[in-house]
Order: structure tokens, then C-alpha cells, then sequence
């Protein structure tokens, strides 16, 4: 494996991995049952496992961002002058409209996946910086989660740092 790619994995569990205790953080706080002991699977079907009370539970970690230039961004990757033409075109066009796009392209992609564990939880961290609890809030009402999908439930962490805490998609 190039020293790259070691690299870019390294940085892709190291963000899972953050993303998994602040799910499990907020999700104690706000339902107060304990979440606990987590690790890592290799390979990675689902990213990462823990306990929900005395249960096992695996769950799937994913990264909303309005685009790959916005997620190079805040990953701290060098921009060029196109990519930051993009985010700034971008800035210009309604927010539900990129937030609907990039919501639909990952739920599509994540319920395509298949798992051998029985119970298996989505969490979506937003990342962008674009998209507030409110915005996510209008959207996720419009969304129409499909009946045969491998995820028991599916959360979002309204932003980054979950300030502004978790919602659940319905199903």
C-alpha cells in the first residue's frame, strides 16, 4: 500500500472513529442509555462497533458535505483557484437544493451496502458548514426512506461538533 493511501485510511478511520463517540456522546445524552467500548472492524462492513446498553451494535459512519471541493476544504487539502470558483459558486445557489442532492447521492449509496450484522445503525455527520439543524430539518420531512434498506435506524448529527445535537430519519 503507497504511504498515501496508508495515510488517507489513517485519516478516513481517524474521522469515523471521532464521528462514532460524538454519536454515542450525544445519543446517551439525549435517550440516557449508555454507549460504550468502541472499535473499529477491519474491514470496515460496518466502520465501527459498540455497545448499546448490553447489546451489540454496529454502525455504518458517513460524512455529509456539499461537495468534494467543500470537503477538501475542510479536510484542509491545498485549493486550487477552480475549486474555490466552485465553493463560491456554490455559496450563490439555495441550500436545500445542494442539501437534497447530497443527502439523496449518499443515502442512495449507503443503502446499497450490505452487512452480516444483525443490527446495524446509519450515522451521518453533516460537515458542511452550509447546512444548520433547520435546513436538515426541512429536508430529512421530505425524504422517503425505502422499506428495504439494511439500516435498523438512521441518525444525523446536525453539525460537525453536534451542538446542535441528533435527529433521526423516520421510516
Amino acid at each position: 500500500m503507497a504511504p498515501e493511501t496508508r495515510e488517507s485510511e489513517k485519516e478516513k478511520v481517524a474521522l469515523e472513529h471521532d464521528a462514532a463517540k460524538l454519536f454515542m456522546k450525544l445519543y446517551e445524552k439525549q435517550y440516557d442509555i449508555p454507549m460504550r467500548h468502541i472499535w473499529h472492524n477491519i474491514p470496515s462492513k460496518p466502520d465501527v462497533s459498540c455497545y448499546l446498553g448490553e447489546t451489540k451494535l454496529d454502525l455504518e459512519i458517513a460524512h455529509l458535505y456539499a461537495s468534494e471541493a467543500e470537503a477538501m476544504a475542510v479536510l484542509g487539502r491545498a485549493l486550487s483557484i477552480e475549486t474555490q470558483r466552485e465553493l463560491a459558486m456554490m455559496a450563490l445557489t439555495p441550500v436545500s437544493e445542494h442539501l437534497h442532492t447530497a443527502l439523496g447521492r449518499l443515502l442512495k449509496q449507503k443503502y446499497q451496502k450490505r452487512y452480516t450484522s444483525e443490527r446495524v445503525w446509519l450515522v451521518i455527520r453533516n460537515a458542511s458548514a452550509m447546512w444548520h439543524r433547520e435546513d436538515l430539518t426541512r429536508v430529512l420531512s421530505q425524504l422517503s426512506v425505502p422499506p428495504y434498506q439494511p439500516f435498523e435506524r438512521i441518525w444525523v448529527i446536525c453539525d460537525y461538533f453536534g451542538k446542535d445535537g441528533l435527529i433521526e430519519i423516520s421510516q
